[in-house]
This record gives structure tokens, sequence and C-alpha cells, in this order.
């Protein structure tokens, strides 16, 4: 990573952030902290942060309080902490306009992929990248194309739709509403039987696998994610 990023750690527990500070300074981060959401909202007014680490318990304000507050104005990748496992509660904060959502306790190694795959999608001309390689798949955006292994596979326009949304995404979470609203139209946000047929065919065609997949993952009652590019895969919860 040539340009270094400014993480803002947000914990209200010093030891999680002196944890989060450690494994980001060793892959070249820099690190800021704040330890309640006054600190973190005039960090993130005050400094240029380039992603946020925000666990959802702090003394004086929910998490989701301070992600509405910085989507007010700002667009700077979120990843949210929580022991909170709920999946009404994850489908909440990402329609919040979290970009991720890690579970507590969870491994540096897993934290540092979601983080390079929210810091990729955010900087200037990521989200044009024309091509994403992930394990045998390769989706080519301005050629329109998928590849697994090399050989082009013959998708269907949602099947193909839906690994272009994915794909821009990849490494992070697309809920099940966003991906109906986006392939299927706001009639059909609540079919989430449509994605699982779709997802199912998929699977099928680009995992070694289907049935155990590294690719493609799910993210029980939340969505799904490809895996992170160009590196090792991040196993579904």
């Amino acid at each position: 990573m040539s340009k270094i990023s400014n993480v803002l750690v947000v914990d209200d527990e010093i030891q999680i952030r002196r944890f989060l500070r450690a494994g980001f300074e060793l892959e070249g981060f820099a690190i800021h902290e704040a330890k309640d959401a006054a600190e973190a909202l005039r960090a993130a007014t005050l400094q240029t942060v380039d992603l946020i680490i925000l666990d959802l318990t702090l003394p004086d304000l929910d998490g989701a309080e301070v992600l509405e507050r910085l989507r007010a104005w700002s667009s700077v990748p979120v990843i949210v902490l929580s022991v909170r496992s709920n999946e009404a509660e994850k489908v909440r904060l990402l329609e919040l306009g979290a970009d991720d959502y890690v579970v507590k306790p969870f491994g540096m190694a897993e934290l540092l992929a979601r983080a390079r795959a929210a810091l990729r999608r955010k900087t200037p001309g990521a989200n044009n990248e024309s091509v994403v390689t992930i394990d045998r798949l390769r989706i080519d955006f301005a050629a329109r194309a998928v590849f697994v292994d090399d050989e082009r596979l013959l998708l269907t326009p949602k099947e193909h739709q839906l690994l272009q949304i994915l794909g821009k995404h990849a490494g992070n979470v697309v809920t099940h509403h966003q991906l109906l609203k986006d392939i299927w139209g706001q009639p059909h946000v609540s079919d989430v039987h449509y994605l699982r047929i779709f997802v199912r065919k998929l699977r099928r065609k680009i995992e070694e696998d289907p049935n155990r997949p590294r690719i493609l993952l799910t993210e029980l009652g939340v969505g799904y994610r490809l895996a992170v590019p160009g590196g090792n895969t991040v196993k579904s919860r």
C-alpha cells in the first residue's frame, strides 16, 4: 500500500485499542484513537481519516447513532465491531451506512482483510478497476465477462448482474435488501428466495465445491459477499 492510510479506532476498552493499534501498525497503517463518541466525531471532523473501526457500545452514545451522524456528511468507510451477533442488528447497521460488520471476538487477519477491502472500494479509481480476481474467478467489468480458470462462463443477465454488484463490493457484505432492490426492483425486496436460487446456480458455476464455497460467501440472515480479492479467503461466519 503506497499511501499510508489513517485508521480511527473507536472503542472504550483500552485493551482493544492497544490490540488494534499493534495489528494495524504492523501492517503500515497510521492509527488514531478515540475512547467515546465525542472524541470520535471530533477526530473524524478535524483529522484526515481513511477508515473508522467503530465499536457499538460506547459510554456516551450508541455506535449506531455515531454512524448516523457520520453518514450525514461523510462517506468514510466504517467497519462496526460488536458483541451483538443478531442478524437484524447487522442488517440495520449495514443499511445505516456501515461498510462491514465484525463480531467480537475476531481474528486480526480477518479484520485487516476486511479493512483493505473497504479501503480499496473508497480509494479514488478503485471502483473503476476493470478486473477483479478472486481465487479461480475473474470478473472483467469493462468486457462484461466472467471467467473461471480462464474459461469464459455463460451467465444469464441476472447472474451476471449479481456477480457485477458483488464484485464491485468484493470483500464486503451486500445485504439481501440491496441486491434484490438493484436486480429485481423495489417490489421484490422481500423475495429472498430469488437470491438463494441464483446464488445456488452461481456456486455450481464458480466454486470447486458448491457445498463448501470459498468465493461466494453467505452472511447468514444478512446477505452475501465475495471473498477478498488477491488474498486468502475470509471464511463466512
